[in-house]
């Protein structure tokens, strides 16, 4: 029961695309944490670093809760993973980068399930011809008796 429903809700949002951009926005977050001899460089303060991997945490949450804005969380979510490759430390030493546009690009792409399968129009062959509708050989059907032609 808890399983069924479990898969239901990941199945009806774009679960992979957020879960990879709470991974990059975590590992991006998480890297002016490291001690001085990891880092690269620092920035200010890693100021931008921190802020980068909590928009991108908060846009993986949107698209988990708010899949009807996937699309703009997707493309904001590239857009700052592409921006921490130089604002912050290689983009989390490029993990967080392409951890990143992989999350962004799944939410872009994602598209919900269709609730049930629409019956078909009928085919056009299956209609019967209508007395104004061209007839097999080109020419018109008239009401005319006699045929005449205009």
């Amino acid at each position: 029961m808890l399983l069924s429903r479990w898969r239901r809700w990941r199945r009806g949002r774009p679960f992979w695309g957020g879960l990879f951009a709470v991974l990059a926005g975590a590992e991006i977050c998480a890297l002016p944490l490291a001690p001085l001899k990891v880092m690269l460089q620092q920035g200010i303060a890693g100021i931008p670093s921190v802020l980068m991997g909590i928009v991108m945490i908060v846009l993986g949450l949107t698209a988990w809760f708010s899949p009807a804005q996937r699309s703009l969380a997707g493309v904001l979510t590239t857009l700052i993973a592409t921006a921490a490759l130089v604002l912050s430390n290689l983009g989390g030493f490029l993990i967080g980068t392409l951890l990143g546009i992989l999350g962004g690009g799944l939410m872009f792409a994602w598209q919900p399930h269709a609730a049930a399968p629409r019956p078909s129009p009928a085919p056009l062959d299956s209609v019967p011809p209508s007395p104004q509708s061209p007839t097999p050989t080109g020419t018109t059907a008239h009401p005319d008796p006699q045929g005449a032609q205009p």
